[in-house]
């Protein structure tokens, strides 16, 4: 009997063990199936597209006023380029060959009533024939007024009886970091393309130390391969810059755009109307940006701005008393932190214009009035104790290159006798950069000098490409 109710009591507590187990296993999950899905509601909304903190338009911005203004003013441009090829060994030995032709495609953007367009070089470079196409379809054969390959900015003109819609430039100075801004243009062949972004960064220099001045507006709007051209237009419908190039390992757009500041393509193509050619304004100096390195070097604080390491007589800086170890801080009412920030709003600028430039000197600040002056474009340079000269059209055409520097002299025993620079080598590359002129390399050196030289690159008489690592 006393076995019997033993078993009975553990049967019991066994019982009320297993329901109490039940009601504690089976309705946790519900509990935290609870909070989970609690958590979830108050996460999720955090990723709707209407929400006031991601959406623009919710925020008081307004993209569509600026895309009407500025979407029929922003033209599709295809370049026609045809060539002669051989087809066989007998057409090449006879100099005889098939016409080909090839068309590219890029953007512009009308700029005036009468017709006058803005686009990149590179759009309508070696073309033998430009058409336009207008937003209603409308087919135009441009011409080419002239060009300003070193900014890559080329101006065409179309005609017509009307009137054409344009956009009016803006002042690029004046845009901001963080402002919202619009990408007009024509990526992948489809046409009236609007893609929105911000102003990521001012004064971007792509190719520092080539001497171009480049000074570009950055961007994360998208763009595309045919886009070049196309406008940046701010929320006013204003053009603040002529898209030019991405930043990208695949060739499509990974998050950076680059635009030509409309303060510059302005006075390119007012250059181009009044002169014919580009009009280059001189300050007189040369020097390098401010950075840690430099700031040791010369026992300074200071990390941003231009160092002038040399002030040319008779220029005028050296006329309104500019000194060597000048840091120039300012030009106008325009920051300058780096070297692309200074050679940008010089671009800007033309010969005779009145520039005051605000330098630290001593730990305190002075500003001069400086006359920029004319830019006398050199056909020659020395290097190294070699004398170089621009190609001639013969040797141009001789090697089919449209760049680089002939070698007509050699006073250097060392690069004549071990390495065989002899005169009739063609110098094409200087650390890796395609020297494009005697002007562009004399920048350079003015800018940074020989020591900073590691690689020349020559054609030799032969037209074999030679390299020289110098350590």
């Amino acid at each position: 009997m006393k076995r019997f109710a033993t078993l009975l009591l553990v049967s019991v507590l066994g019982g009320v063990i297993s329901i109490g187990a039940y009601k504690i296993f089976s309705e946790t999950p519900e509990k935290v199936e609870q909070a989970s899905v609690f958590e979830q509601q108050t996460y999720v909304p955090t990723n709707f597209v209407n929400n006031p903190t991601s959406n623009a338009a919710t925020a008081g911005i307004d993209f569509t006023e600026a895309a009407e203004k500025t979407i029929h003013a922003v033209v599709h441009v295809k370049n026609k380029i045809t060539t002669v090829a051989p087809r066989s060994i007998w057409e090449l030995y006879n100099g005889k060959g098939q016409s080909q032709t090839q068309i590219g495609s890029g953007s512009g953007v009308i700029i005036t009533p009468d017709g006058y367009i803005v686009t990149n070089n590179h759009v309508i470079k070696g073309s033998n024939e430009i058409q336009v196409t207008l937003n209603n379809n409308k087919n135009y054969i441009a011409t080419l007024v002239g060009t300003d390959p070193n900014m890559d900015i080329a101006l065409l003109k179309i005609e017509s009886d009307e009137e054409f819609p344009y956009i009016s430039f803006g002042d690029s100075d004046n845009a901001k970091i963080g402002e919202w801004v619009l990408a007009v243009g024509n990526p992948f062949n489809l046409t009236s393309t609007v893609t929105a972004g911000i102003i990521s960064a001012k004064g971007r220099d792509l190719n520092e130390g080539d001497n171009l001045r480049q000074s570009f507006i950055q961007t994360d709007a998208a763009v595309n391969p045919g886009n070049s051209g196309g406008a940046l237009v701010n929320t006013n419908g204003e053009l603040i810059g002529i898209n030019t190039a991405i930043t990208s390992q695949t060739g499509s757009y990974i998050g950076y755009s680059f635009a030509v500041p409309s303060n510059i393509a302005q006075k390119i193509v007012n250059d181009l109307l009044e002169f014919g050619d580009v009009q280059k304004g001189l300050l007189g100096v040369s020097g390098g940006s401010m950075n840690s390195v430099v700031a040791e070097k010369l026992g300074t604080e200071e990390t941003e701005g231009f160092y002038v390491s040399k002030v040319f007589a008779d220029s005028g800086a050296d006329k309104a008393g500019i000194i060597q170890g000048d840091i120039i801080k300012k030009l106008d009412d325009v920051k300058v932190s780096k070297f692309s920030d200074l050679s940008g709003y010089l671009s800007s600028k033309r010969p005779g214009d009145v520039v005051n430039v605000t330098v630290l000197r001593d730990d305190s600040y002075e500003t001069f009035a400086v006359t920029l002056l004319k830019e006398e474009i050199s056909s020659s340079v020395r290097l190294m104790n070699m004398q170089l000269e621009n190609l001639s059209k013969e040797d141009a055409a001789k090697y089919e290159i449209q760049y680089g520097l002939k070698v007509t002299g050699n006073d250097n025993q060392q690069l004549q006798s071990e390495l065989g620079i002899t005169p009739g080598y063609i110098l094409v590359e200087v650390n890796g950069k395609k020297v494009q002129s005697a002007e562009a390399l004399k920048g350079f050196l003015d800018n940074y000098g020989e020591d900073q030289i590691k690689i020349l690159a020559f054609l030799n008489p032969k037209g074999q490409y030679e390299r020289f690592i110098f350590r």
